[in-house]
């Protein structure tokens, strides 16, 4: 059952506006206020309406539904790790990890995955997110005790995350990012791993990404506000360099963590996608033959 301990409360915070972004379960107001209305949703082991006002220290659990899928996506994904209690996945770019439609990866999860023998087994269940346009490593559960277990690591920051992306411009060698989001205490860190000269652009570099926090769309908005927004980003790019048609260039290619029931350390990695590597080719020759 996910578990969420309220912290740092500075001003009178709703219940339901509190909410937003905190369970992956719930993405929406609706579905936040259909979870308050069949008492899916406690504060403190008490059922609470959404006008609730949050006091510091306060323990928001929720009960989901039943989660085995009406219908199972028969779409083959590459598992990295997978044993009784978590697996771990490449999630491909162009498709949502969960919500109402039904191409979601966690509809795929149970073609890819075997159920967990342990008493308290689900169905396979990310339990963190990664954006529509992104690929890279996602963790799941396939036991209710492992899934609010792993909730535990990512809300205490003991689950280290490194991506990689293509950005425009070039940046400096490497840097650390704070920049509130949505109120909250964020920070980044980037490394410059390498930088060709574009046409367009002036330049294009590919990047390191060290998120200390996991905000929702923290990475491209962080490297936005320094002048450098991800490459094929059409929320936060700049205007006139928007790279269309080819998707987003970032990538989760590496998580480290504790195993929370083996206590065996887990460190996965892939390769950096080709199509960043091509992508940087290309602009260098197009721009050595224009010189």
């Amino acid at each position: 059952m996910p578990t969420h301990t309220v912290k740092n409360i500075t001003a009178p915070t709703r219940l339901n506006d509190y909410l937003i972004h905190l369970f992956d379960e719930l993405p929406t107001k609706s579905s936040i206020k259909k979870s308050l209305k069949k008492g899916r949703i406690k504060v403190n082991d008490q059922i609470q309406p959404g006008g609730y006002c949050l006091q510091e220290g306060d323990v928001i659990t929720y009960q989901p539904p039943p989660l085995v899928p009406k219908k199972i996506l028969e779409l083959r994904l590459e598992v990295l790790f997978e044993d009784d209690y978590l697996a771990i996945i490449q999630k491909p770019a162009g498709i949502s990890v969960s919500g109402n439609q039904f191409y979601t990866i966690q509809n795929a999860l149970p073609f890819n995955l075997q159920l967990s023998p342990k008493e308290d087994a689900i169905a396979p269940l990310p339990v963190h997110r990664l954006d529509h346009q992104t690929s890279g490593i996602l963790v799941i559960a396939k036991t209710g005790s492992i899934r609010t277990k792993l909730g535990q690591l990512f809300e205490n920051q003991s689950i280290t995350k490194t991506y990689h992306a293509v950005v425009i411009g070039k940046p400096a060698t490497s840097g650390q990012i704070d920049l509130a989001i949505e109120g909250k205490k964020s920070t980044t860190f980037y490394e410059r791993i390498s930088f060709v000269r574009s046409l367009k652009n002036g330049y294009l570099s590919l990047v390191k990404l060290s998120p200390k926090t996991g905000r929702t769309h923290q990475l491209r908005i962080h490297l936005s506000s320094i002048g450098h927004p991800i490459l094929g980003d059409k929320l936060y790019g700049m205007e006139g360099k928007i790279l269309r048609q080819k998707g987003l260039f970032l990538s989760a290619t590496s998580i480290s963590f504790v195993h929370p029931e083996t206590n065996d350390p887990l460190q996965i990695s892939i390769p950096i996608p080709y199509k960043f590597q091509k992508r940087m080719a290309n602009e260098a020759r197009r721009y050595e033959r224009a010189e």
